[in-house]
């Protein structure tokens, strides 16, 4: 067993979502000065996905013009639950943006991280990977943050 005196304090934050308690995770956690977000999601504080995407009969994304909205809310999660360690966009040191459409998020990021992060360079590590699916398959969208804070 580990020495309870070795293992640090954690702060956390979750929404209360209900994937929180089916999948079993917290949403952030802030160890000394780290904060560290799960995947973020396009969702309200009720669980409700903001601007799904349509899906066509094999379940699948059949366009992407909702990444743009969906980053948006995603990014206002982030604000939201960074705000819950004191801490801002000015924090994030890393973020790393999983999509299921390389080219719509790279054009929705153009805009929406440059609006959010109030830079036109914000000064964020960056990384946007391609994936084949996410947690709901309505998703586009999923972004992790690092933030330090002192």
């Amino acid at each position: 067993m580990a020495n309870p005196s070795k293992i640090p304090a954690k702060k956390t934050a979750s929404f209360g979502v209900a994937w929180e308690g089916l999948y079993g995770y917290v949403q952030a956690v802030q160890v000394k000065d780290t904060i560290y977000l799960s995947g973020q999601l396009s969702h309200d504080r009720a669980g409700n996905l903001i601007a799904p995407a349509e899906l066509n009969q094999d379940g699948q994304p059949a366009d992407f013009s909702t990444m743009e909205a969906q980053m948006r809310q995603t990014y206002r999660n982030i604000v939201e639950l960074l705000a819950e360690f004191g801490a801002s966009l000015d924090h994030v040191v890393e973020e790393t943006l999983f999509v299921i459409d390389v080219p719509a998020a790279f054009a929705a990021a153009g805009t929406v991280r440059k609006e959010f992060y109030g830079a036109e360079m914000p000064q964020v590590a960056s990384n946007l990977i391609g994936v084949s699916g996410l947690a709901f398959p309505q998703q586009l969208i999923e972004i992790t943050i690092r933030a330090v804070v002192e």
